[in-house]
């Protein structure tokens, strides 16, 4: 079983330096999101962005992935490859976005409107932003792993949204996927428990329609089963001492996560 790592205070340091970061680069793709702007032109923005600030984007040429950012549209959950086609009115737009600064990565994601959209797609990203608070109240020493996942799914199902199974969170650390495991489903009072110092990535992934998945031919890009409307809403949280978690992955501008 692999060993869950636990921060000191000066690599908490420097994992608030790479979460602000990437915080930055999800909110500059997010205010480029609108109507006739490309995926891959966000992309290009991201990793130059990024990349002026002297750290190098986590997902370039991670396990092959061939862009800087996911960019996954509407029926996409994750994973999604930036492309050249333009994005739609009414479109919904999931960005996750890694950065790697001074030996640590960040990892957070958001699900962004273009332009005007449906009740029904604001609602799906309200609900599923609202998931991952409703799950990090959890995210407390003396608290096990599955507690999050737990909270996460009843508020989902709560709403008439389900949760997807196939993908999970995970620590964060000098790598991007570390121990534990963070699902967003299952019983409470499972797995390892809390404790300060653990750093980990919580973030739902919701489909309006049913929660299985397929990923398509390119291997990467991950789509609702039932070609229902998906979102994502992700940050790098920190287990702390003192109750609540920190979250790592906050911008520092005052203009929220």
């Amino acid at each position: 079983m692999e060993m869950i790592s636990i921060k000191s205070a000066s690599e908490i340091e420097k994992m608030r330096s790479a979460g602000r970061l990437t915080a930055q680069a999800r909110a500059l793709a997010g205010s480029m999101i609108r109507p006739g702007v490309t995926t891959f032109e966000i992309d290009r923005a991201v990793r130059k962005f990024i990349e002026s600030h002297g750290a190098k984007p986590s997902f370039l040429g991670y396990g092959g992935f061939p862009a800087s950012i996911c960019a996954s549209v509407n029926e996409v959950v994750i994973h999604g490859i930036p492309s050249h086609e333009k994005l739609k009115e009414g479109d919904i737009v999931s960005i996750d976005v890694g950065a790697y600064l001074n030996g640590f990565h960040g990892d957070c994601a958001a699900t962004f409107p273009c332009g005007a959209i449906s009740q029904e797609a604001q609602r799906l990203i309200d609900v599923t932003k609202q998931s991952f608070f409703e799950g990090i109240q959890y995210a407390r020493v003396g608290h096990r792993v599955s507690d999050v996942g737990h909270a996460i799914q009843q508020y989902v199902e709560s709403h008439g949204y389900s949760v997807v199974r196939e993908f999970v969170g995970h620590g964060v650390g000098r790598n991007m996927h570390e121990a534990p495991e963070v699902p967003n489903f299952g019983a409470a009072g499972h797995g390892a428990r809390f404790q300060a110092g653990m750093v980990i990535a919580v973030e739902p992934m919701v489909c309006a329609g049913d929660w299985r998945v397929k990923v398509l031919k390119d291997k990467w890009t991950t789509v609702s089963a039932d070609g229902s409307l998906t979102a994502h809403y992700e940050n790098t949280i920190l287990i702390t001492g003192e109750g609540e978690p920190e979250i790592l992955t906050d911008p520092g501008d005052g203009s929220g996560f």
